[in-house]
């Protein structure tokens, strides 16, 4: 969702709207990242809490996968671009970035990845490094995004048409391999 926005934004009102849409995207990512070493420390602290959090996965799973099937249903999508639109990036990308309902279990995944190999620790200088890092990455990956946007819509004809199936694919899969982790 924040990439092809990102590609929108770009195409339809330029470099400086894309990389003021960026920028609001990462200030979100700053507070996303805290929660998620916060949410992260906690379950390290309490295992009871991560079965609950699986069972709840596998229904959210479910239900996105339900969601993407019926939107792959509805159309295909298409990024038109329309000049005339007069939305403020910085504030699309703020609120777009705070619905964005899988950075705080992306961070807390790669915090626990990390963790696993003794590369991060909850101490103030690795968070802050952590923070620091995924702030410049999000920034960079919607800037690179924005600075090939033209090529990207050329290259992805047949995918951006289905991406809502995939994703329903994705999503349902992960269900199916969480209930299996879950029970197995």
């Amino acid at each position: 969702m924040l990439n092809i926005t990102a590609l929108k934004i770009r195409l339809e009102k330029g470099k400086k709207a894309t990389n003021k849409y960026a920028i609001g995207v990462s200030i979100v990512v700053i507070l996303q990242v805290y929660i998620a070493v916060l949410l992260t420390e906690y379950i390290a602290e309490n295992p009871a809490v991560i079965e609950t959090l699986e069972k709840a996965g596998i229904i959210i799973f479910l239900l996105l996968s339900y969601y993407f099937y019926k939107e792959s249903k509805k159309s295909k999508i298409h990024i038109e671009t329309n000049k005339a639109k007069s939305e403020n990036p910085l504030l699309t990308g703020l609120t777009l970035s705070i619905l964005n309902m899988f950075a705080i279990p992306f961070f807390s995944g790669t915090i626990i990845t990390l963790e696993t190999f003794n590369l991060f620790s909850f101490n103030f200088i690795p968070v802050l490094f952590f923070t620091l890092g995924s702030v410049i990455g999000t920034f960079f990956i919607l800037f690179l995004y924005g600075a090939f946007a033209k090529f990207i819509q050329k290259k992805t004809g047949k995918l951006t048409k289905d991406i809502n199936i995939i994703l329903s694919i994705l999503t349902g899969l992960v269900a199916v391999f969480a209930v299996i982790k879950l029970f197995f």
